[in-house]
């Protein structure tokens, strides 16, 4: 008989871009994305979020994100609060009690935050997390974070909102790449605003 393998499950990187390949400025700023960030955007982003399994990001992500999705009551706080996540610091530290510390409501949903896991392997973590069934991995950058995916090839999706400004100067994410990257565009959206968002399969994974 023959024994079919279970597909990997995949991991998926969204990040929103610049016009000239930018994820953020040289001293990651990122108030430019929002120029052109529409409802239709944001609508694109919470499908895109809901079809997650997991939630992947590195320790100063998640540290930026917890105060901020556990009380905020944006409609894209439900698919972060209430889908489990895992941390990745080199360290196996994470400040798990800083989202305690806002002085708004926290979401009942926020509990996500204080039970995330915490791995210090990334290769190791994310091949585990692959293994297991579920839907995909999310991964949410942090530059930093996205340039050590991609690094080590663990990407099998880019999802990139493409706004349409350039903002001359910036951190990319495939400037850590070791070799080419050959991408299949699997689809491309225009949105009102201007913005675009393609989304492709890393063909060398």
């Amino acid at each position: 008989s023959i024994i079919r393998r279970k597909p990997m499950r995949k991991l998926v990187l969204g990040m929103s871009v610049s016009a000239d390949g930018f994820v953020c400025g040289p001293n990651h700023e990122t108030e430019w994305l929002m120029r052109t960030r529409d409802e239709a955007v944001k609508d694109w982003i919470e499908r895109s979020l809901w079809e997650g399994g997991v939630h992947i990001m590195g320790r100063k992500t998640f540290e930026v994100m917890a105060p901020y999705w556990a009380s905020s009551t944006d409609r894209l706080a439900e698919p972060m609060n209430k889908i489990p996540k895992v941390v990745f610091s080199r360290s196996g530290l994470v400040n798990k009690t800083i989202f305690e510390e806002t002085e708004r409501e926290v979401s009942p949903y926020a509990s996500t935050w204080k039970e995330a896991a915490v791995a210090n392997d990334l290769i190791a973590g994310i091949a585990e997390l692959k293994k297991r069934e579920g839907k995909p991995i999310l991964a949410h950058g942090g530059a930093g974070f996205a340039q050590e995916l991609v690094k080590n090839g663990l990407v099998d999706e880019y999802r990139f909102a493409v706004h349409p400004v350039a903002i001359g100067k910036g951190i990319g994410i495939f400037a850590t790449a070791t070799h080419l990257i050959d991408l299949e565009l699997l689809s491309s959206n225009a949105f009102p605003s201007g913005a675009v968002v393609n989304i492709y399969a890393a063909k060398n994974t």
